[in-house]
């Protein structure tokens, strides 16, 4: 746990070469420290919140250490909620180096990684999927993620889970009250009313858990397997869809033997395209080597992309997302008119609209859509997990209240458990190991 109003410091811009580096502090006397670290006519405890100044930054023996702009941010309207003093030095190693080992020398501490954003979270200035949405937005990969990580910084899960708390503990907090009537002093209708408000919650919750994988999606990609028999165009369409040659293509069969991956973005989202070794009884021990890699890349993926030659025959794995490609090696839409349920492309005489078409096939294998995510989502593991939680005692609170009089009391503890693992998810309640496990993730500036 963080030491209760001691200042830290941390540098909050990446270190290295760069024009300036920012370093944050924040705690209660922070503004005392501050004053021993200039000489200005006008200290930093008497400077107004959301000011700045131009001044040297003074050692132990009065000589500069830096000239520096400081920014001055009273409790609690800071990002921490705490008195902040944040320092616009010159970048490097060197200069902040030597600015933090003097704020050591004066009473700060070194920051833990997460500490700003968990003194914020502990301050009431972001809930827990706020707090969590700083590491993402800053983890993001692609514009998309970066968007879906402000929007939750922003509160956008926060305001789909915390209604949907607020309504289960009522709920709950109801249901227990009632328990103390007996059955004949209850209210006519108040095992309806009960069971619509319970079903309504567990189809919120569904709706909400349902958000996890395009929420993964978003944040941490997905893996796309290309696989096939040799020569059936993996590697083709690999260069097809990065827009350059990245793979070597022959009509020797068993020309890729290792996996070969990199990354393309569809919709913003990214992908980890595989082409994979062609899927035969291999003569060498390399090439089996890379049949093997392949096979266990196919149990792994999100989704496969199962090429086809037009000319051939094949059996695709079980939930693969079929392609016939060297469409221009048949006679003119003979697979078509052969009534081939089975897209057929052809990276070489139709680039762009095999493009296009594959493209569409991955949309539909990870059930991705193409536009913005308007809707909140779930970002991490924890809160799906913690939904899941919710939605499993709700349901077990429907089955008890199926049950009559007798099941009133298990289905009060099941919604009281529904409300404890939403109020898990928002920060309501929390443990030093679950905020240890979430900050000690994050960048120590931050």
């Amino acid at each position: 746990m963080i030491g209760e109003g001691d200042v830290i410091a941390a540098l909050a811009t990446a270190p290295g070469l760069g024009g300036v580096a920012v370093i944050r502090m924040s705690g209660e006397g922070v503004y005392a420290l501050a004053d021993r670290l200039t000489a200005l006519r006008v200290p930093p405890s008497a400077r107004p919140a959301g000011t700045f100044v131009y001044t040297r930054l003074l050692d132990a023996a009065g000589a500069t250490l830096d000239d520096a702009l400081m920014l001055f941010f009273r409790a609690p309207h800071s990002y921490t909620g705490e008195d902040t003093v944040e320092l616009h030095v010159h970048g490097g190693r060197v200069v902040p180096e030597a600015v933090l080992e003097r704020l050591w020398q004066l009473g700060a501490r070194p920051a833990n990684p997460g500490e700003f954003t968990q003194r914020a979270f502990l301050n009431g200035r972001l809930d827990l999927t706020q707090a969590e949405a700083v590491a993402d937005l800053i983890a993001a990969r692609t514009p998309r993620a970066e968007r879906a990580a402000r929007a939750n910084l922003q509160g956008r899960l926060g305001a789909a889970l915390e209604p949907l708390y607020e309504d289960t503990l009522a709920l709950s907090a109801e249901v227990e009250h009632l328990l103390d009537f007996d059955e004949g002093e209850l209210p006519e209708d108040f095992f309806t009313d009960a069971r619509n408000r319970l079903e309504a919650l567990s189809a919120r919750t569904a709706a909400l858990l349902a958000t996890w994988h395009e929420g993964r999606l978003i944040r941490e990609g997905a893996l796309v397997v290309l696989a096939g028999k040799p020569n059936a165009g993996k590697s083709t369409l690999l260069n097809l869809l990065l827009g350059y040659d990245r793979a070597i293509v022959s009509d020797e069969p068993g020309t890729t033997r290792d996996a070969l991956e990199e990354t393309f973005l569809l919709d913003g989202v990214p992908l980890r395209l595989v082409d994979t070794a062609g899927l035969r009884e291999a003569p060498g021990a390399i090439e089996r080597e890379g049949v093997t890699r392949a096979r266990a890349l196919l149990a792994q993926a999100d989704a496969v992309l199962y090429l086809i030659a037009a000319n051939d025959e094949d059996t695709p794995p079980e939930g693969a997302c079929v392609l016939r490609t060297k469409a221009d090696l048949l006679p003119n839409g003979a697979a078509i008119a052969n009534g081939d349920p089975i897209p057929s492309i052809s990276a070489t005489t139709a680039p762009e609209a095999a493009r296009a078409v594959v493209c569409d096939a991955l949309r539909a294998a990870l059930r991705l859509g193409a536009g913005e995510t308007a809707h909140a989502t779930l970002a991490n593991a924890r809160q799906f997990a913690g939904l899941a939680e919710a939605e499993k005692a709700l349901r077990q609170a429907e089955t008890e209240f199926s049950k009559g009089e007798i099941g009133y009391v298990t289905a009060a503890q099941r919604l009281r458990a529904a409300a404890e693992a939403l109020a898990e998810i928002l920060g309501r309640t929390w443990s030093e190991d679950l905020l240890d496990r979430i900050f000690s993730s994050f960048c120590v500036g931050k």
